[in-house]
């Protein structure tokens, strides 16, 4: 049997003076990345410079929209309407299109970042206007969204395309959300373990939460985030232990039609 996934990271989550991330590094071994849309993070010349080392790399782009929470980094709750939730949305999908455009790239996925994320992952109301604004924008994009969530459910409702994530570096509830980034055990920080974990989402469907129950998913896409000190180091060793447990990485596109 043969596998297949991609690997995606949160990447362009700089802004101004202040810098974010290890990103040119993470891009020599992701094959989809997630560009902050300006709403949590990245500017316009951030943007630009992402889109470029992506397209360089040879790496997809995906809109890595947001709550507009440029001061929390987009990790705080905030009490936004559907028709906020789909404007939103559909603003920085069209702001990151014009530079992959640019760049001569068409623009492949969005995934929310976040909050917006989290708490869409539960709420279909929300989920459905993220939806919405992905259908509405166009040019088939594809809908990232956590595994056995709320998000699969829009997708289909709305009729687009999805694909289902799961995270390397980040520990499960039993019921399949992910833990509070407070809470111990919300970070899984041994790569090697990591590594595993990722091997036996994709291979079994399976990855075993903090109190020990076995969560059933089927991810296309595995995350790691760009923001972390070992980013890189378990960029690296993931994509290696994946090929080398005979799984291609491949963009969303080959995964998700």
């Amino acid at each position: 049997m043969s596998y297949k996934v991609d690997l995606n990271s949160d990447l362009g989550e700089s802004f101004g003076a202040w810098k974010m991330g290890q990103d040119a590094d993470v891009l020599t071994f992701v094959s989809s990345a997630n560009v902050a849309c300006g709403f949590h993070a990245g500017d316009p010349l951030v943007m630009k410079k992402t889109v470029a080392e992506a397209v360089a790399a040879g790496v997809a782009v995906g809109a890595h929209p947001a709550y507009p929470d440029i001061k929390g980094f987009g990790r705080r709750n905030m009490a936004c309407s559907p028709d906020e939730l789909y404007a939103d949305t559909l603003y920085q999908i069209g702001a990151l299109r014009a530079f992959c455009e640019a760049s001569g790239i068409k623009l492949q996925h969005v995934k929310p970042h976040g909050a917006m994320y989290n708490s869409a992952a539960k709420k279909l109301e929300e989920a459905l206007a993220l939806a919405q604004a992905v259908k509405d924008a166009g040019g088939d994009l594809i809908l990232m969204g956590l595994a056995g969530s709320k998000f699969d459910e829009a997708a289909e409702k709305i009729g687009i395309p999805y694909a289902a994530e799961a995270f390397a570096d980040r520990g499960y509830m039993n019921d399949g959300s992910l833990v509070p980034r407070k809470m111990e055990g919300a970070f899984v920080k041994d790569v090697e373990v990591a590594a595993q974990r990722v091997i036996k989402m994709v291979k079994e469907g399976i990855v075993e939460a903090i109190d020990g129950t076995i969560v059933n998913l089927r991810p296309h896409s595995i995350c790691l985030h760009g923001d972390s000190p070992s980013a890189v180091q378990m960029a690296q060793t993931l994509r290696k232990r994946l090929i080398e447990a005979g799984i291609e990485i491949v963009p969303l596109r080959d995964l998700v039609n």
